[in-house]
């Protein structure tokens, strides 16, 4: 987590865009773009659709990492959007995450894993590569997210993975969405609410690998549409450093985010994904006539303007 928390400081900005791109995100020119090559490479005719989804992922993403590299010290993507295509997708996730990298970004897998024994030290070669020495690293990720449902067996691996490999995990505990509290606000006999002991395992498993910034290996996710109950988790969880999605479309704001940074202003990376990467949806400029490249240069454009005002919007509330 040093290295996260070294970035966000070069950059001063506490915020991570989430590459999360739909068909109906990607300009449609850069879909139909890659048509012809498509069609010449790829034999089987069922496969094209996804084949061209793929590439257009792909530059669509490379569009935006370019754009804001100096400006973010990070980015999420969401292999869901990506497996979504099948094995063409993958590949498009894979090259995501190896460019983003190349590019100086500290890359976070949103994989939400969760499983015990063999299946989860599988799950973490997400983190750990795979054989030789140096492992070979397909997945080209720094941290992935985590599901700990199934408790400290689905957690260690994780852990292990992530130690052995100098990387990070982050794990949900007060997710954003609005059913969230169906499980995570139950009470406890104690009292207590389950995404509290949630919080208090996390605080837990993450506390042999404290970092020399002062916090452990082991993240939380903290969704910003619950601003006092984040605020308290802050309190709650001096050595864990928050992912916090939920700001903009969802509804959360720079003051809504505040509470979950420390009293140095840092402990936390706030997420945007719709909000910067479908910008150009909303400037104006857009017209069916452009070409592809002038689409994605309108995609790059917006998306730095939004990653900046997102920049400014934490920097006014940040202790």
């Amino acid at each position: 987590m040093d290295r996260l928390i070294d970035a966000i400081a070069a950059t001063q900005n506490p915020s991570v865009v989430g590459l999360d791109p739909t068909e109906a995100l990607v300009p449609p020119q850069v879909v139909a773009e890659f048509a012809d090559e498509i069609e010449q490479e790829v034999d089987d005719p069922q496969e094209r659709p996804a084949a061209r989804l793929a590439v257009a992922y792909f530059e669509f993403n490379r569009a935006i990492i370019d754009a804001v590299a100096d400006v973010v010290p990070a980015v999420k993507p969401q292999i869901a959007m990506y497996e979504a295509l099948g094995p063409a997708g993958v590949d498009a996730y894979t090259m995501t995450c190896e460019y983003a990298a190349s590019q100086g970004l500290y890359v976070i897998g949103d994989i939400k894993r969760g499983d015990i024994g063999s299946t989860a030290a599988a799950y973490a070669g997400h983190l750990s590569g795979v054989g030789g020495e140096p492992p070979f690293d397909p997945w080209h990720e720094d941290a992935v997210t985590v599901n700990p449902y199934l408790g400290t067996d689905g957690i260690t691996p994780f852990v292990e993975a992530a130690e052995a490999a100098d990387k990070d995990i982050f794990a949900l505990v007060r997710t954003s969405n609005p059913s969230s509290s169906e499980i995570q606000e139950l009470e406890l006999a104690d009292g207590g609410r389950v995404y509290e002991h949630v919080a208090d395992l996390v605080e837990g498993w993450g506390a042999a690998t404290v970092g020399d910034r002062g916090y452990s290996r082991v993240g939380a996710v903290v969704g910003a549409t619950h601003p006092q109950e984040g605020a308290a988790l802050r309190r709650r969880m001096p050595h864990t450093f928050f992912l916090v999605p939920g700001y903009g479309a969802q509804g959360g704001t720079a003051r809504d985010v505040a509470g979950m940074f420390d009293a140095d202003g840092s402990g936390a990376i706030v997420n945007s994904s719709r909000g910067i990467i479908g910008a150009w949806k909303r400037t104006g400029r857009y017209s069916e006539s452009m070409s592809g490249d002038e689409a994605l240069a309108l995609v790059a454009d917006a998306a730095r303007d939004a990653a900046i005002a997102m920049r400014d919007d934490l920097r006014a509330v940040m202790p």
